[in-house]
This record gives structure tokens, C-alpha cells and sequence, in this order.
């Protein structure tokens, strides 16, 4: 029977427990696990094939959530992902990305977070996260741990400012390194460019360049065995200054259109360091295809089903989760088979501009970009653009782009549907939220 007690220092906090098996580290530019390159002869050879976890650790402390979810239990919901890690490991999932701040439960306000407002770690919420990096160590995984998220600030307990959120990344790092668990990685901050950090006290240093290399830099001066990243936006880029800085490059595709990321990732691969996807939107074909691109290409891949894994209410169901993309994932990492490139023929629409947290004006007009792929020339379709749940207009499938007036303040959600002629719908794209201010 192994014993767990806490020791507390300086505000963080330390468990006490059983030694890990799993270390993770990177050799050149391939990933491995005790040493060893993971998915060795396989077309993921070397990458780390992941899937955004972020909401398996969640929690509400406020007032927000809707009451259909009013029984939710952390703990529980903890659990319920734990039980089905061993599932996800055997379909070929190499890491889980696991986030102190959360994500997106479809819905706004909730207070998720790991830290208190002068940058200590809360103990209730870092036993959760312990039990999740232990019970992936026992199954040979991976976590990526992901410290601030966009969206949450404007109470009581969010972090204060430049020096709390300084002490927030050094507590963690201190928390990882006494706990000695070495199959964790670091991402500073979850799309640090996005504006939702505008709403943050020092907001405009964290999504400075600057403000992320004093991040980075301060986290390797406290370990500097730990391997640490933070990420960028749904482009599929990273600011030069940063890939220098970082010791593997995590990137997001959400709005990368699959006839872009042949390119996007043969340019971020001239860093000669690991690159890493961990945060893709697209799922069931969409999604087959993005991983294959992904790892075809050198990059490793990152899943998000939003709608069941994020957003309430969280399921986490393994394989059944999304069979088509987890049958992909399970043949990337099996020696001796082969891709079927047939995905890639599967139809396909993309907003592809603007990113998640773009910041515009009220009353600016704006052209929404998107990308229509492999659609049937024979048949009409029609494209509908949504905001906020809301038909905002339409074209024909010869057109790549809409002409947007801002006429509602707040964060809007965009999303393009496809139907045929009759209104019966083909495709649906994946949300973009964008930010309209005075």
C-alpha cells in the first residue's frame, strides 16, 4: 500500500508517493519514453500523439453553470477519465494535455483554476491533477501540463498580475520537480496571443513576446531538466524568438485548413526541434485527415472533441469517443500499417480566418475566410454563416470568404454550415469566438 501525504512549501504544495516508471524525454527531434523513441517503426515514429484532456481536472466555484449540470462532481469526473485512460493509451495516444485553468465548458464565467490569487497552488484542485499524472505514468503516458487559459479573470481568486502569475509558473514547476514526475511537460500559457488575456491585470505582457520568454526563462531556471513549450494560435505558427526558446514547438491547427499543413509544418520543422500539435478541433473524417497530414509531415498530432471530451456535459467514453479518428491514431503508431489516404478525399469547411480571440471593433466590417475542400462540383450547395447561433447570411460554393458588420458587442461565436438546396445540412464547421469591444 503506497502512502500519500502533503508537505507544503512556500505556496505550493508537494505529494508525497509512489516513484514514477514513466520518463519522458527528447532525443534530437523525436520524443521518447525511458529512453527509447515511442512508436519506433511505425509512421509516428518519434511523435507524440496526444489528445486535449484540459476539462478532465474540472471545476466550477462559481455561480455560472447552467443547472442542467448542477450535480457535476469534480472528483468524479476525475475519476471517470482515469478509468478510461488505459483505453486511450491502446488505441495510441501518447499524452494527455491537462490544464490547472481548464477550458471552454460551453459556457462563460466558470471559475476553474488550480491557483489563488497571489499565484499559490489550491490543494484540493492539485490532487486531482496528481492523480491524473500518476495514473498516466502507470500506463506509459504522457501529460502536458498547460498552466494559464484565456478565460480565466474578473473575480475575487484570479491572478493578481505580472508577479502572481510569475509565482503561479514557479509553484508549478517547484510542485512538478518535488514530486518528481518525470513524464510531465510544461506549457506556459494555452494560445497566448489570444485576447481573451487582455482581461487580465498585465494582460498586455502575457501576450507579449517579451512576457512569454520571461515566463519560459523562468521556468528553466527552476528546472532546467523540465522540458517546457507554450503555444501559439489555431494558425499553425510560432514567433521565431519563441521557437528559439522553447525545447519543442507546440503549435494549434483549429483554423489551418488541411491543404495548408504540408507547408505550415515543413516551415516550423526548419528549427530542427520535436513539433507538436496539441489542440485540433476536427473530428470524425476531418479529423483522420488532420492527423494523417500531421504525421505524414513530421508533426505530431493533438485531438480536441470539444462537444464531448470539453464541454459540459464531459464524457469520456475512450475509443467510442470518435471511432474514425481513434482508428487512425491506432494505425499511425502500428508497425507495418499503412494510412488510408482515402480520408483525405472526404469534403471539408474551415474558418480559416479570423483565430480564436482575434479582438476587433464594434461596427468594423470584416471578411470571414474559409476553406471549402474537395466539395462535389456536380451538386449546389450553400454555405450559411452563424453568429451566435444566428444566420448572418449565405453563398454559393464558389466563394471563399463573407463581408461581416459587428453589430453586437461581447465574445461572438462564428461557425459556417453547408446545406443542399432543400436545407438539409452536409457540413458544419467548427466555433470561432472573436471579441468585439467599444
Amino acid at each position: 500500500m503506497v502512502l500519500t501525504f502533503f508537505l507544503f512549501f512556500s505556496g505550493f504544495i508537494t505529494v508525497m508517493g509512489q516513484q514514477g516508471k514513466t520518463a519522458v524525454s527528447i532525443i534530437g527531434n523525436k520524443w521518447c519514453i525511458n529512453k527509447k523513441i515511442i512508436n519506433a517503426g511505425s509512421h509516428a515514429e518519434g511523435l507524440l500523439m496526444n489528445v486535449r484532456m484540459v476539462n478532465s481536472v474540472f471545476e466550477d466555484r462559481g455561480d455560472r453553470m447552467p443547472a442542467q449540470f448542477g450535480d457535476f462532481n469534480p472528483d468524479k469526473n476525475t475519476d471517470t477519465f482515469i478509468s478510461k485512460i488505459s483505453e486511450y493509451v491502446a488505441y495510441g495516444v501518447n499524452a494527455f494535455t491537462i490544464s490547472l485553468q481548464g477550458g471552454a465548458p460551453d459556457y462563460e464565467g466558470a471559475i476553474n483554476s488550480a491557483f489563488e490569487s497571489d499565484g499559490s497552488l489550491r490543494e484540493e484542485y492539485m490532487n486531482r491533477v496528481a492523480k491524473v499524472i500518476k495514473a498516466a505514468d502507470q500506463n506509459s503516458a504522457i501529460i502536458i501540463l498547460s498552466c494559464f487559459y484565456q478565460r480565466q479573470h474578473s473575480y475575487s481568486s484570479a491572478l493578481s498580475g505580472k508577479e502572481s502569475i510569475m509565482k503561479a509558473l514557479a509553484n508549478t514547476v517547484k510542485w512538478i520537480k518535488n514530486n518528481d514526475f518525470r513524464n510531465v511537460v510544461l506549457e506556459v500559457s494555452n494560445e497566448y496571443r489570444h485576447g481573451g488575456y487582455l482581461n487580465w491585470k498585465d494582460g498586455k505582457w502575457i501576450i507579449s513576446k517579451k512576457g512569454q520568454l520571461e515566463l519560459l526563462t523562468l521556468a528553466k531556471s527552476l528546472d532546467p531538466d523540465l522540458l517546457v513549450s507554450t503555444s501559439g494560435m489555431g494558425e499553425g505558427q510560432m514567433d521565431e524568438s519563441l521557437v528559439k526558446s522553447v525545447d519543442f514547438i507546440t503549435i494549434h491547427f483549429n483554423t489551418t485548413s488541411l491543404d495548408n499543413y504540408v507547408r505550415k509544418i515543413n516551415k516550423i520543422k526548419e528549427a530542427g526541434k520535436p513539433v507538436l500539435c496539441n489542440e485540433d478541433d476536427k473530428t470524425g473524417q476531418d479529423g483522420a485527415s488532420a492527423l494523417m497530414l500531421s504525421v505524414l509531415n513530421g508533426c505530431g498530432w493533438g485531438y480536441m472533441n470539444n462537444r464531448q471530451n470539453q464541454y459540459m456535459p464531459l464524457r469520456f467514453e475512450g475509443y467510442i469517443d470518435d471511432t474514425i479518428v481513434y482508428k487512425m491514431m491506432k494505425r499511425s503508431i502500428t508497425p507495418g500499417l499503412s494510412l488510408d489516404k482515402n480520408s483525405l478525399t472526404q469534403p471539408s469547411i474551415i474558418i480559416t480566418y479570423p483565430n480564436d480571440g482575434d479582438v476587433f471593433k464594434f461596427g468594423q466590417a470584416i471578411n470571414i475566410k474559409f476553406s471549402y475542400l474537395f466539395a462535389d462540383k456536380t451538386e449546389k450547395r450553400i454555405i450559411h454563416l452563424f453568429t451566435n447561433n444566428k444566420e448572418a447570411g449565405i453563398t454559393g460554393t464558389g466563394q471563399n470568404q463573407f463581408c461581416l458588420n459587428l453589430r453586437e458587442k461581447g465574445i461572438i461565436y462564428l461557425n459556417m454550415v453547408v446545406t443542399d438546396e432543400k436545407g438539409k445540412e452536409i457540413l458544419r464547421s467548427r466555433k470561432v469566438d472573436i471579441i468585439i469591444k467599444d
